[in-house]
C-alpha cells in the first residue's frame, strides 16, 4: 500500500513539474512579438504529453521534458513562432510512438505535419553497415531544409538540448554525439547565423572531448576576469562619453572569446593561453535614429571612436554594406587601447544584433507578413545544396565533406566583367567562379582574366577582383580539377561529369575486355578479371574497365603471358599445400581468426595497458597518440581497433560518420613503452644554444633523441626534435625545461 501511495505521489510531483515547465514555455511565448496562438500550442503539448506518457529519458526524467526544452530553445534562442513551437513539441511523436504523420496532419494541419515529417526523416533510416547513418541523415536534413528551413532550425535546437544533457550518456555515445556536433551541427548553426548557439555547441563538444583542457582554460579565464573588467571599463569610459554627446541610445557589452576558440587558437598558433591577446572584444549595440539612417549611424560611431583610439589600418571589416552570406551585418574595427593592446570593437544596431544572435529566424521578425523563408543568400545556398543532391554521390561521407567545404567558408566579393557583384567563399579559384556562373561555362573553361590579366584556373580570387572566364568548346573536364576546386558546387559538378564519362568508358572497357578474353580463349569470370586488376595495380575492377575503355590501358603480350602461366602456378600451389610441412609453414600462413565485430563491446571503456597496446591495438599514424592524450578507439572494417586522439581531424570524421564503431578508451600504462613525439622550438639564435638543448634532453632528462633539425634565418632559429617518451607528463617536463633556456621563446608539441 505504502509503495503504491509513494508511486502516486511521485507521479503527481512529475505531472506538476511538467505542467510548470510548459507554463514557463507559454510565458516565454507570450513575451514575444508573435501572434498569440496559445490554443494550438496547448493542444500540441497535450497531444505529445499523452503520446509520451510513462516514457523516461536515460537521465530518469519524463520524456516530455525534452520536447518542451527544445520548444523553449526554438522560442527564446532562435525566436520562432507557434508553428515551430508546435513542431518542436511534436518532433519525436511519429518516431517514438504509434502515431503517423497523417494523424498529425488531421489534427494540426499540413504545415506542422510537413515539418514533423522532415524531422522524423532525419532521425529514421536503415542503411547498410558500410553506409554512414549520420551522413545519410545529414543528406536528408538538407533535402527537407529546402522545403522549409524551420526543419533544420528545430533540429539544431534538438541537438543543443541533447548536448546540454549529455552527462547521462555512455562515454562512447558522448564522443559520437560531440564529434558529430562539431563536424556538422556547429558549422550549420554558423551558416544559418546562429552565432550564440554555434559557440555553445562548440564549447559543449569540447567539454566532453577534452574535459581537463576545458577546466584549465575555464579556471584561467576566471582568474583573469577582474583584470579584463578593469581594461573594459577604462577602454569604454571615453567611448560612452562620446556616444552620450552624440545623443545615441546604446548599450556596450564585453564579449569574451569562447573556451573552444581559445583552445583552437592555442593549437593552430602553438601558443600558450597567456599569449592569446584577443580574449576581449567590445560590442556597441545602438538604436538607430530611424531605419534609413541605420548604416550612417554605424559609420558615425566608427568615426567618433577612431578619434579617441587609433584604428588598425588593415583591420576594418565592413559587413554593413556587404552582409555575410548568413545575413550577419556589423562594422568591426580594431583599436589600440591605452594599455598597448589591440581591442576589436563590433558596431551593430539592435536589428543587426538580433540577426547575429538568431540568424535567419530574425529576418522573419523584420519581414512584413513573417514569410517562412528569406530570399537572398539562404535561397542561393539552398539552391546549391539542391544541385549537389540532384547528383547522387557514391559515398555519403564524400557528400558530407563536399558540403562541409561551404559550411565554414568566409566570403569574398568579386565582380563580373559587367560589374555585377558575386559572393564567393574565401579561397575560391577562377575554376570555382566559372562553375558558379553556369555548369557549361565551368565544363569548357580554359583560363580566366582577373583584373584584365591572364591567370590559370587554379588562381585564388581576392575580394574586389573583376573576373572574366575564357572558354573553348574543345575543352573537357580534367580529373585534377577536383583538387583545384574549393567550393562544394564546383566539386560536385566536376565529380558528376567525371562519373558520367567514367560510365561511358566502363561500358567500352567491358566490350574490349570480353573481346580480348574471347580471342585468347580465356574464361570471362570474376577470378580472371580480379587477376588483371591486381596485375595492373588497380583497386577495383571498375577502375580497370575505365582505364581499358579510355585507352589508358591497352591489353597486350604481358597480359596474355600472365594467363599462360596460370596453370603451372596452380600446380605449384597444389604441390605446396599437399606436401608442405603442415605444422610449421601452414600454421604461420594462416591469418589469425578475427574477432567478430559483435564481440567487441563498444559500450565498455577499454583499458590501454602495455600488453594490449603491443598485441591488439594500432596507434593511428595521422595523430600519433601517446599515453595521457585524450583518445578514443575505432573499430575498422577488418575489426582492428585503431587509437586516435580525440581532436584528430580523421577521428572527427569517424565520430560523425561511423559513430556506432567508436569505443571509449583510457590509458593504464606504467612507463614501460616509449612513443615517438615531435617538439617544435623557436627563439633567438646564439652561440652554444644547440649544445644547451641537447644537454637538457639527453643528460638531465635521460631521453633518447631520434632526429634533430635546426634552421636559422635573420638571427631567429626554428627547430624540430624527434624523441622517445613514455607519456604526456614526459612531454610536459621536457617543454618546461626547454623553456628555462634563456633564448628559447616557444616550445610546443606538434604532429609533424
Amino acid at each position: 500500500m505504502d509503495e503504491s501511495a509513494s508511486l502516486k505521489e511521485k507521479e503527481k510531483a512529475e505531472e506538476e513539474m511538467i505542467e510548470q515547465t510548459f507554463q514557463g514555455l507559454l510565458n516565454d511565448y507570450l513575451a514575444t512579438k508573435h501572434r498569440k496562438r496559445i490554443e494550438i500550442i496547448t493542444k500540441a503539448f497535450n497531444f505529445a504529453n499523452q503520446a509520451h506518457k510513462g516514457i523516461k529519458r536515460r537521465s530518469g526524467e519524463p520524456y516530455i521534458m525534452h520536447p518542451i526544452a527544445v520548444a523553449k530553445i526554438v522560442c527564446n534562442e532562435i525566436g520562432l513562432g507557434s508553428t515551430s513551437i508546435c513542431s518542436a513539441l511534436l518532433h519525436d511523436v511519429v518516431e517514438d510512438t504509434d502515431y503517423i504523420v497523417e494523424d498529425i496532419e488531421n489534427i494540426f494541419g499540413p504545415k506542422i505535419a510537413q515539418i514533423v515529417d522532415g524531422l522524423t526523416k532525419i532521425s529514421g533510416g536503415i542503411f547498410g553497415d558500410r553506409a554512414s547513418v549520420q551522413a545519410e541523415n545529414f543528406k536528408k536534413l538538407l533535402l527537407t531544409m529546402s522545403d522549409d528551413v524551420r526543419v533544420i532550425l528545430i533540429k539544431i535546437a534538438d541537438r543543443l538540448h541533447n548536448m546540454r544533457t549529455l552527462d547521462s550518456m555512455l562515454p562512447n555515445k558522448q564522443f559520437k554525439i560531440a564529434g558529430e556536433t562539431l563536424y556538422i551541427y556547429a558549422p550549420l548553426a554558423n551558416r544559418l547565423g546562429l552565432y550564440k548557439i554555434k559557440t555553445e555547441l562548440e564549447n559543449l563538444s569540447f567539454r566532453y572531448e577534452h574535459p581537463e583542457e576545458y577546466r584549465e582554460i575555464e579556471e584561467k579565464l576566471a582568474a583573469t576576469a577582474a583584470e579584463r573588467d578593469k581594461v573594459f571599463n577604462e577602454f569604454t569610459a571615453p567611448i560612452r562619453e562620446q556616444l552620450d554627446k552624440m545623443g545615441m541610445k546604446y548599450r556596450i557589452l564585453a564579449r569574451v572569446k569562447s573556451i573552444y576558440s581559445i583552445w583552437n587558437k592555442m593549437q593552430t598558433k602553438h601558443v600558450p593561453f597567456e599569449e592569446i591577446y584577443d580574449l576581449l572584444a567590445v560590442r556597441i549595440i545602438f538604436e538607430p535614429r530611424n531605419m534609413e539612417e541605420e548604416l550612417n549611424d554605424c559609420f558615425d560611431i566608427y568615426v567618433s571612436i577612431s578619434k579617441i583610439y587609433k584604428p588598425h589600418p588593415d583591420r576594418l571589416r565592413d559587413w554593413v554594406s556587404h552582409p555575410k552570406a548568413n545575413g550577419y551585418q556589423a562594422l568591426h574595427v580594431t583599436l589600440m587601447g591605452n594599455n598597448g593592446q589591440w581591442i576589436e570593437v563590433q558596431i551593430r544596431s539592435e536589428r543587426m544584433n538580433d540577426v547575429a544572435e538568431q540568424g535567419f529566424a530574425a529576418h522573419w521578425k523584420y519581414k512584413e507578413g513573417g514569410g517562412s523563408e528569406d530570399e537572398g543568400e539562404l535561397e542561393k545556398w539552398l539552391r546549391t545544396i539542391k544541385e549537389i543532391l540532384d547528383d547522387p554521390q557514391p559515398d555519403a561521407i564524400d557528400f558530407l565533406d563536399t558540403i562541409k567545404l561551404n559550411l565554414f567558408a568566409s566570403e569574398i566579393f568579386v565582380f563580373t566583367p559587367k560589374g555585377d557583384l558575386k559572393t564567393m567563399p574565401q579561397n575560391s579559384t577562377a575554376l570555382d567562379f566559372a562553375f558558379s556562373l553556369h555548369t557549361d561555362i565551368g565544363r569548357h573553361c580554359i583560363g580566366a582574366k582577373v583584373n584584365h590579366k591572364l591567370v590559370p584556373l587554379t588562381h585564388k580570387l581576392q575580394s574586389g577582383d573583376q573576373v572574366e572566364i575564357l572558354t573553348s568548346k574543345s575543352q573537357r573536364v580534367q580529373p585534377e580539377w577536383e583538387v583545384y576546386a574549393t567550393t562544394a558546387r564546383a566539386r560536385a559538378k566536376i565529380a558528376a561529369i567525371l562519373r558520367k564519362e567514367a560510365k561511358v568508358n566502363q561500358k567500352k572497357g567491358e566490350t574490349t575486355l570480353a573481346d580480348f578474353f574471347k580471342a585468347e580463349e580465356i574464361h570471362l569470370d570474376d577470378a580472371n578479371i580480379e587477376k588483371l586488376t591486381k596485375l595492373h595495380n588497380f583497386h577495383t575492377r571498375d577502375e580497370l574497365l575505365v582505364a581499358i575503355g579510355s585507352k589508358k590501358l591497352v591489353l597486350g603480350e604481358a597480359d596474355k603471358n600472365a594467363f599462360k602461366e596460370k596453370q603451372s602456378a596452380n600446380w605449384k600451389k597444389f604441390l605446396t599445400f599437399s606436401f608442405g610441412n603442415k605444422d610449421s609453414k601452414d600454421n604461420k600462413e594462416q591469418p589469425e581468426e578475427k574477432t567478430p565485430q559483435e564481440k567487441i563491446n563498444t559500450k565498455q571503456i577499454l583499458k590501454l595497458t602495455e600488453e594490449t597496446i603491443q598485441k591488439n591495438y594500432i596507434m593511428a599514424d595521422c595523430c600519433h597518440p601517446i599515453p595521457g592524450d585524450d583518445v578514443l578507439g575505432y573499430i575498422d572494417d577488418e575489426n582492428r581497433i585503431i587509437i586516435h586522439k580525440r581532436q584528430c581531424p580523421v577521428a572527427a570524421r569517424l565520430k560523425s560518420s561511423y559513430g556506432n564503431r567508436i569505443i571509449a578508451t583510457q590509458w593504464d600504462t606504467h612507463k614501460d613503452l616509449t612513443f615517438l613525439v615531435i617538439i617544435y622550438i623557436k627563439g633567438i639564435d646564439c652561440m652554444g644554444l644547440l649544445n644547451e638543448v641537447t644537454q637538457v634532453i639527453s643528460r638531465q632528462l635521460n631521453v633518447n633523441i631520434r632526429k634533430l633539425t635546426i634552421e636559422t634565418t635573420g638571427g631567429i632559429f626554428e627547430g624540430k626534435i624527434q624523441l622517445y617518451v613514455h607519456d604526456v607528463d614526459d612531454v610536459r617536463t621536457i617543454c618546461d625545461n626547454l623553456k628555462q633556456i634563456q633564448n628559447i621563446k616557444q616550445v610546443t608539441r606538434v604532429e609533424e
